[in-house]
């Protein structure tokens, strides 16, 4: 008898792993047939690489290699992160992932197929988990189990949000955390749900705001679900709040400081004001369970990923309708999933989920929660003895028709979907609503049917979501990323000083990162917000969430430590058209600057101006305010106050062009300000400029934001001036320079009706002076003798008493100063950058980085870990 039942708990045993093997390889292998289908890396010449994936998380991937193998010092403190700044806050939004360890078997190029292996794993790891929890909580199993599972794997939401891959480890932490909570409401055992939502609080503390605001509406359930007496509910909720609370505390040591750089960046543009008010017409949220219903520009704006197949949508109908299950469990199911709807239409509810700020892209990114309690209400009621009743297959049949009719009817207003999506939506509908209302459910061919049934059709909706999306290439990807590398490689081999380096070409704004040098661009959420308000000053493009130094002069040059920049070479013959290093900005002031190497496809320029890393300057900079939105009058305000020279304020002299024609246009007495109307609407229309520099001193343009790719094209000398395209202040393009009496001709063609030149303005630069200005800020250097990202050491000789240590390391209360061994304050320069005053002689002055609260945060994790143990000990000592 007792080999019996050895042997039957063995086949159980065996059966429960067969089915969360599918769980996981059903998902798993349905995506890597389809990458591999779309020939994505390392299987074919494309990648999973776009939109953001592409242009942003794949050079934190590259940085979160080279930290990791290569320069730990930079784990804290990069200065590939714009002109400089903290990391934790990028670790803990990107990077945190315990599946990116994966990335260190892929250098340089091949990331790509690292980026491929993270996202098919992360698609089988959510069918398993929630296998997992539909094993432990539900009567499911076998086929019917992995069809729910890979449902929820492949739903809408992680079709749509597959390329923000740091988001995907929410879709399988999330069930294993909901198990951990049902233990909890069940049996009073805290440590599964304690470890888990420590876990996902660590791995993406954004993912995890959303799943916290969840269980809470998954406690309601379970412990209206359970409810006995009011002591008992009292009990439960104090547990929950208390191993809440602990996981939060656990986590503190990535918290507290992640909530410090929040402070510095994404917090500061949390919305204070709303209105009570639909964010469109709800009912336009039905066309989102139809397959395919995913275009590119569903991205920036458009309805929540809702898709979950037919069968896992009838289910949760059908969930309210099951008489096995209490009212007053589908009556609060009712609820939470009428809150949930609102959430996903009502604006307040909207900004609460995305804690307070309107989303960037990407809107209702916390759907996914949506989907996990629509599959989850299906799990309970689609079990082999479900039986609906003829009002609840009613009801369900008019909601199909009704629904598939309404989107129907309004197609038009769906642009990413046709006629065939909705009637093969249909189709699988009566397939589901024919499938699920059988009254025999026992024989097998019907878990069969419901598997083929549910993977066709999740299959189906991924294969026409993605089919929607393009893709960078890898050869688009790998060879720049190898020329760039090369290039970066061949200057820090000879010189491994502190400096910074520019370019005239880009492929994201995060090519630092990407090849592991000091640069000026980044793309990040996390990024703080005096950096782009820096940039406006100075007139470089920025934006709430980048800045990119493509917009540098000989002053900001000089001032930022842009010792090197590298140029893309203009190729003739039968490579001219080739964009392998695609240009970004004209800098006809590199004139200035020397060749120091080349290759087939870059020179390299080396900038004798860079001051360096730290010098000694006058004190005025610490008082200097931002008076003037003119970015050539900033930049002299900025060094005359380095020099203590009010003549430096002189820096640039605006100058008039020798003539100007119009075209189409009528006549302007004057031209910056000036707003220029097309007469004939129907034929082109343009102004061309000319002037003659006098001297071989450097020229440029500013353009206000109205002056812009958008609204015009600028040819500069008969060649399509090069400019990154996003700008919402005004910059500043270099446009000659060593050109003395040599004529140049500008021409500007309007695109649409009128074009404002906003800020419209030509400077010429006094290179004399801006030299002797640099070479007096040189003869005080701080000269280092040793340094590594977050640590610099160093001596200066000032000549006079009052100096001040002017650095161009950006400013963070993490940065700690010593003078000759003794700790004195930083202050903070231009809104900024750090400075330490000095003594008059030589001095020793260290710089050390340490992230703030990152030590409180540890020592709380530390006591709440030793209390939870400690508890935890005594607990089971009493019992034994």
């Amino acid at each position: 008898m007792a080999s019996l039942q050895e042997k039957k708990r063995r086949w159980t045993l065996t059966q429960r792993q067969s089915t969360l093997l599918g769980a996981f390889l059903t998902p798993f292998l349905l995506m890597t047939a389809y990458f591999i289908y779309r020939q994505m890396a390392p299987f074919g010449s494309s990648s999973l690489l776009t939109v953001d994936l592409g242009q942003q998380y794949i050079d934190f991937f590259a940085y979160l290699r080279r930290a990791l193998l290569h320069n730990p010092s930079s784990i804290f403190y990069s200065f590939a992160n714009g002109l400089g700044g903290e990391m934790l806050g990028t670790w803990s939004y990107y990077l945190l992932s315990p599946l990116n360890w994966l990335l260190l078997l892929c250098p340089g190029a091949s990331l790509t197929t690292g980026v491929f292996l993270l996202t098919v794993i992360k698609y089988g790891l959510a069918g398993l988990t929630f296998g997992w929890l539909l094993l432990k909580t539900t009567n499911q199993s076998g086929f019917k189990l992995v069809t729910l599972a890979t449902a929820y794997a492949l739903m809408g939401w992680s079709i749509a949000n597959q390329l923000n891959i740091m988001w995907l480890d929410a879709a399988y932490l999330l069930p294993l955390i909901f198990y951990g909570l049902y233990l909890l409401m069940h049996t009073g055992k805290w440590r599964t749900y304690v470890v888990w939502l420590t876990i996902m609080l660590v791995v993406n503390y954004y993912m995890a705001y959303m799943i916290c605001l969840f269980l809470i509406l998954a406690f309601v359930w379970f412990a209206v679900d359970q409810f006995t007496n009011w002591r008992h509910f009292w009990g439960q909720t104090v547990k929950f709040a208390l191993t809440s609370a602990a996981s939060g505390l656990l986590a503190a040591f990535v918290l507290l400081p992640t909530w410090w750089s929040l402070s510095q960046s994404k917090a500061q543009y949390t919305v204070t004001t709303f209105k009570w008010k639909f964010e469109f017409f709800p009912p336009k949220m039905i066309a989102k369970f139809f397959m395919g219903a995913f275009n590119f520009d569903q991205m920036p704006d458009g309805t929540a990923n809702l898709f979950i197949g037919a069968l896992a949508l009838l289910g949760s109908i059908f969930f309210f309708a099951d008489k096995h299950i209490k009212l007053r469990s589908r009556l609060t199911a009712g609820i939470i999933t009428l809150f949930l709807a609102l959430s996903l239409c009502v604006q307040p509810l909207d900004l609460l989920w995305h804690a307070g700020q309107f989303p960037v892209w990407y809107p209702y990114r916390f759907s996914f929660v949506v989907s996990f309690w629509l599959i989850w209400l299906a799990a309970q009621t689609l079990t082999d003895d479900f039986e609906p009743g003829w009002l609840a297959i009613a009801i369900a049949t008019l909601i199909i028709v009704v629904g598939t009719a309404y989107v129907a009817l309004n197609l038009k207003s769906f642009k990413f979907l046709q006629m065939n999506q909705v009637l093969l939506g249909l189709f699988f509908a009566v397939l589901a609503l024919g499938l699920t209302t059988l009254p025999v459910k026992h024989h097998w061919i019907y878990p069969l049917a419901f598997f083929v049934i549910g993977i066709t059709e999740v299959s189906a909706n991924a294969f026409m979501s993605l089919n929607n999306i393009s893709y960078v290439s890898q050869g688009e990807y790998g060879n720049y990323t190898n020329e760039l590398q090369r290039l970066v490689n061949r200057v820090q081999k000879k010189d491994q000083g502190v400096y910074r380096i520019g370019k005239t070409f880009l492929r994201t704004k995060g090519d630092a990162f990407q090849t592991g040098y000091a640069g000026g661009g980044v793309f990040s959420s996390v990024l703080p917000k005096a950096t782009p308000t820096f940039y406006g000053n100075i007139g470089s493009p920025d934006g709430d969430g980048f800045v990119e130094y493509s917009n540098g002069t000989l002053v900001t040059d000089s001032l930022l430590n842009m010792k090197y920049y590298f140029q893309q070479k203009q190729l003739s013959g039968a490579l001219s058209g080739t964009s392998m290093l695609p240009a970004s900005t004209n800098k006809a002031d590199l004139a200035d600057y020397q060749a120091v190497g080349q290759d087939q496809w870059a020179t390299t320029y080396r900038n004798q101006y860079a001051l360096p890393l730290g010098y000694a300057a006058s004190q005025q900079i610490l008082t200097l305010k931002n008076k003037t939105a003119d970015p050539a009058q900033y930049q002299s305000n900025w060094l005359a106050a380095l020099t203590g020279k009010t003549t430096d304020q002189h820096l640039y002299t605006a100058e008039n062009f020798d003539q100007v024609t119009f075209q189409n246009i009528a006549q302007q007495s004057k031209i910056t300000g000036a707003v220029l109307q097309r007469k004939n609407l129907l034929k082109p229309a343009k102004i061309t400029l000319t002037f003659t520099p006098t001297t071989n001193d450097a020229y440029y343009l500013t353009f206000g934001s109205t002056v812009n790719s958008d609204n015009a094209t600028f040819i500069l000398n008969g060649k399509t001036l090069d400019q990154y395209k996003i700008y919402r202040n005004t910059i500043m393009v270099s446009a000659a320079d060593h050109a003395k009496g040599k004529k140049q001709t500008l021409t500007i063609q309007l695109k649409k009706g009128s074009l404002w030149l906003d800020n419209f303005t030509l400077y010429q630069l006094n290179t004399a002076k801006f030299q002797r200005a640099v070479a007096q800020l040189k003869t005080q250097s701080w000269h280092l003798t040793k340094h590594s990202s977050r640590y610099f050491r160093g001596t200066i000789t000032t000549k006079t008493a009052g100096q001040v240590l002017n650095t161009s390391v950006p400013y963070s209360t993490g940065w700690h100063a010593t003078v000759n061994g003794k700790r004195v304050k930083t202050y903070k320069t231009v809104g900024m950058f750090t400075a330490v005053k000095l003594p008059k002689g030589q001095s020793t002055v260290t710089l050390s980085y340490w992230p703030p609260l990152l030590n409180a945060g540890i020592l709380v994790s530390l006591v709440t870990l030793l209390g939870l143990t400690g508890g935890w000990y005594l607990t089971h000592r009493r019992r034994g």
